[in-house]
Parts: structure tokens; C-alpha cells; sequence
């Protein structure tokens, strides 16, 4: 974090300010670097918005950060035990995960721009500058091999307890996301950045059949890992849907394997007791 010079003093490094400056302003080049949350009023960038400009540096900033997101995103509120309380609409998990990612693969050589979590009536955004490293793929995300192109960076947050540099980012994200029975996790790619959307609560019904599919097919990663294979059962639970609901997540399964998501496992196993995995295993 800090360099001798001749025994006269410290340079501060970039890693160091990044890591634990107080103002990140105060460091030429790395104010942009700091990380933006923005939160608008509806569900598109047109309505009113208000800015939340950060300028502690990712680690010693990273606990406060969750906390105030966790103060102002979106709740429900549930009734249990007669009482009325309020949850969460988005997993705590999810959220340090995703954002833990972003500042950590984001590509420092682009400058002008940093990482940004922007909150919508309907979805949380979060982003950062750089496109995937070359030979990964948006659909090949969960569970991949960990590889980041800041590695000192990805180090650090690991001893800092902030992450885990094996590659279970996504996997804990997707998992949490399923039994907080969101929509499925949305990620893109343009030409200088890398985004993932996080949708607040859909009923099936009121999913569309993209992201039926999607919902489908990262829940066949999860259990492929987890338990050996998807099934009727574990979708209609992923969807917190009934038994009686068995023929409309058949339909969705013979969906995603025309779109080529998942297959079978065994192609001599019955319907009933057939178990699926990703398309490409």
C-alpha cells in the first residue's frame, strides 16, 4: 500500500488508495474510480434521480456501503407471527457478491469512468468499465475458473473477507436469488463495460418466456453442481410453484431444450423421473 522512499518518507500507491483512502478525490486519476450510486425515482433514467458519489477507497468502504444500500432499496413488507415486518426485496449476499466483482474486474486502464450501481423501481444495476477477459462467456459465468485481470486486487479483497477467489461469486448470487424467488440474474456485455441486473420480484406468470428459459437454465447449473441434475420438482420449488403446477414446468423444461439451454441426462430415463444439466456438459 505504501512505498519507502530512501528512508525520507511513504508514497502512497494506487492499490493503497484505492484500498483505504479516505477521499479518493484527493488522488490524481483515481477520483473517477471511485464507485457511484445512483437512485432514480421510476423505472427508466427520464424520471428524477438523486446521486450518492462515493469517495472511500473499496475496502474500508465496502462494509458501509452494503449498509446504506440496505437502507434505501426497495423492502416488503411480510406478516409473520402476526406481526408485521419488513424484508428485504433483494438477498445481502447477492449484493456484496455482485458489486465485490465489479470493483474487482473492472479494467483500470479506461479511464473517465468507474464502477456504478444504479437503483430503478424494478432492478438494481451494477457495472463496471472493461469487457469480459478474452475466452469467457456471459453464459459460462457461474462456477467459472477464477481468473481476474486485477489479481493484487482480487488477493486483497479475499484477506480483507470481502471475497473469495474461487470463482463462487456468481453461484452464491444465482442461489440467493432463487430463494428470494426473484427473476433470473441478467448480464451484458457492450464495448467497454460489463453489467449485471438484479429484477425485483416476478410471480411465473408475470415472467416473460425469455426469462422463464434463463431462470431455467441457471437453476440447471446450480443443481448440477449441488445435486447431480435438475428436475420438475426442483424448478417448481425454484419458482415456488405447487405440485399441481407440474405440466406448465414440463412445458418450460421442453422449452429450454429446444432453445438449447439444458438436456437431458439420460435420454432413456422416464418424464416423470427425468433429470436435466446445462447444455454443456
Amino acid at each position: 500500500m505504501i512505498e519507502d522512499v530512501d528512508g525520507k518518507g511513504f508514497y502512497i500507491t494506487n492499490f493503497g488508495a484505492l484500498a483505504a483512502a479516505h477521499n479518493l478525490s484527493q488522488f490524481d486519476g483515481l477520483a473517477r474510480k471511485a464507485l457511484r450510486v445512483i437512485q432514480y425515482e421510476g423505472k427508466t433514467k427520464t424520471q428524477g434521480s438523486k446521486e450518492f458519489p462515493g469517495n472511500k477507497g473499496y475496502a474500508i468502504g465496502f462494509e458501509g456501503l452494503i449498509q446504506f444500500l440496505k437502507g434505501i432499496l426497495p423492502g416488503s413488507e411480510v406478516i409473520k407471527h402476526a406481526l408485521r415486518t419488513d424484508a428485504a426485496v433483494y438477498p445481502e449476499i447477492a449484493l456484496r457478491e455482485l458489486i465485490a466483482n465489479a470493483l474487482i474486474h473492472q479494467d483500470f486502464t479506461i479511464r473517465g469512468s468507474g464502477p456504478m450501481i444504479e437503483i430503478f423501481a424494478d432492478r438494481i444495476e451494477i457495472s463496471n468499465p472493461g469487457k469480459l477477459l478474452p475466452g469467457k462467456k456471459i453464459d459460462r459465468l457461474i462456477r467459472a475458473t477464477p481468473e481476474s485481470r486485477n489479481e493484487v486486487l482480487a488477493s486483497a479483497f479475499r484477506r480483507f473477507n470481502i471475497c473469495e477467489e474461487r470463482g463462487s461469486g456468481f453461484e452464491k448470487a444465482i442461489t440467493a436469488i432463487e430463494l428470494f424467488g426473484l427473476p433470473p440474474l441478467k448480464m451484458e456485455e457492450t464495448d467497454s463495460s460489463f453489467k449485471v441486473i438484479m429484477y425485483s420480484p416476478k410471480t411465473f406468470a408475470e415472467m416473460t418466456r425469455e426469462e422463464r428459459i434463463e431462470a431455467c437454465y441457471q437453476h440447471s447449473i446450480i443443481q448440477y453442481y449441488g445435486a447431480g441434475g435438475m428436475n420438475n420438482s426442483s424448478l417448481r420449488e425454484r419458482f415456488g410453484m405447487h405440485d399441481k403446477q407440474r405440466p406448465q414446468i414440463s412445458l418450460l423444461i421442453n422449452d429450454a431444450v429446444s432453445a438449447g439451454r439444458i438436456k437431458l441426462k439420460d435420454t432413456e430415463s422416464s418424464k416423470k423421473f427425468a433429470v436435466y444439466l446445462p447444455y454443456w456438459v
